[in-house]
């Protein structure tokens, strides 16, 4: 499995991966890969255009310059995601930009004992981890913090409801998700504008381009995320709380075969990231999803039980996850081409999510479709992201809370939609709308 790659977070490729690079080269450069420039500027505003012509054309390309296998149809994704034991996950995390020296050595100094953990192990680990971590991970937990997650957004909402206009991102949309996170996993809130900060960098660090002196610079700060979250950790063992981490805690205590105590540190590391950095931007691309479409921001704002269904729409037509990887343990296939061991793959799961094969239309907004929640946002088979439920709670309060507080809100026209350029996550940065304040509802 993925034992024949020492792949993983804030690694650099390894000499063995590189001399066993699969032979590329009797792979065909073909229009459609070289037009596939994932860190292009048209390409990071919309990458959608790029999709729809590629799931017509060669929805399965081989790109030389990025050296990925990148899969566009929803059945190829799919039929990827249920064979971890041909198409690994231990690349999920590997850096899309190889380390510099400089930075590699930063991180060997910083005794950062990253292993895999849920997103990146081995099947039959993964199978026993997500056992342990996902049943943990329960509806009561997920809904007995809805109360305190309400509080967080309307106390948000009340900074900003009477001004006007605002940033939803760094108004509401920035420290929020964060927030709900560090309640769940039972972390002092006091911490969570940091933890956001240094999940922005890792964002980066693993899926972006930068220079080497931002490699640099964002590797210390991940030594001061790794150290907090050993901390947070630790002190769940000294005192449990009736949270998730406690959870966790007491289940090592009474069984400590069932992971490490390192594993948790990762568990918990991962958590802190993916338990935001996506909420915020899906909720982002959402709004603007939403106002964009007047009518249906409208008939959410008239008819809050559409939210529901709002939030699978706009986890479709939108996600903050739109491309994921994973490296082929075996010659396979993907469809009818030959994937040579050690190919890289990119899984275009936002292209997937619009394949009009599944999704009639599929490149429309629509929160009356009916799609079953069949979208790719939160993965496929045993990798599905256990953090669902919590994403699409918080989500449900955002726009119950602002359709409630502001139906009157329009987008600020002309404004540019800026996006951190990266493989695998997307979301706009700013949101700027405005709307008459005289008018807002009575609260």
């Amino acid at each position: 499995m993925s034992d024949d790659f020492d792949l993983g977070m804030f690694q650099s490729t390894p000499d063995e991966l590189i001399a066993k690079k699969p032979d590329q080269t009797g792979c065909p450069v073909t229009g459609i890969a070289a037009e596939f420039e994932p860190f292009g500027d048209a390409y990071i505003a919309n990458p959608f255009e790029f999709f729809r012509r590629a799931r017509n054309e060669e929805p399965i390309f081989y790109d030389p310059k990025s050296d990925y296998w990148v899969v566009l149809s929803y059945d190829d994704i799919v039929d990827i995601f249920r064979n971890p034991e041909a198409f690994s996950a231990a690349l999920a995390r590997h850096p899309v930009t190889p380390l510099c020296p400089a930075a590699a050595e930063v991180r060997d100094s910083l005794n950062i004992s990253i292993e895999p953990s849920l997103v990146d192990e081995d099947p039959e680990t993964h199978r026993a981890h997500r056992k342990v971590f996902g049943d943990a991970f329960t509806p009561k937990r997920v809904n007995e913090i809805e109360p305190q997650i309400r509080k967080i957004v309307t106390d948000y909402i009340d900074r900003f409801v009477d001004d006007g206009s605002a940033d939803l991102v760094s108004k509401l949309l920035y420290e929020v998700p964060a927030l709900a996170i560090f309640i769940f996993l039972g972390a002092a809130d006091d911490k969570a504008a940091m933890v956001k900060q240094l999940g922005s960098t890792r964002v980066v660090v693993n899926w972006g381009h930068p220079s080497e002196t931002e490699q640099v610079d964002m590797m210390k700060d991940i030594g001061k995320h790794w150290t907090f979250t050993k901390n947070l950790v630790d002190n769940a063992f000294e005192n449990h709380g009736d949270n998730y981490l406690g959870d966790m805690a007491r289940l090592h205590k009474a069984d400590p075969e069932k992971f490490t105590v390192n594993y948790l540190y990762n568990v918990m590391f991962l958590m802190q990231f993916a338990g935001h950095e996506t909420t915020t931007q899906a909720s982002a691309n959402g709004m603007r999803a939403l106002l964009e479409n007047r009518d249906q921001w409208e008939a959410v704002c008239m008819d809050p039980s559409l939210i529901r269904n709002a939030v699978e729409e706009i986890l479709r037509y939108d996600s903050s996850i739109f491309a994921w990887r994973r490296i082929a343990t075996k010659d396979t296939k993907i469809g009818a081409f030959d994937i040579p061991k050690g190919s890289k793959i990119l899984m275009a799961i936002g292209s997937g999510s619009r394949d009009g094969k599944v999704f009639a239309d599929g490149d429309k907004f629509d929160i009356f479709r009916k799609h079953e929640k069949k979208h790719l946002a939160f993965g496929n088979g045993v990798h599905f992201c256990m953090g669902a439920p919590l994403a699409r709670l918080e989500m449900q309060i955002i726009l119950e809370e602002l359709s409630r507080r502001l139906p009157h809100m329009h987008l600020v026209a002309g404004q540019e939609w800026e996006y951190i350029p990266t493989l695998a996550f997307r979301g706009i940065q700013k949101l700027f709308v405005e709307w008459d304040a005289t008018r807002n509802p009575a609260n």
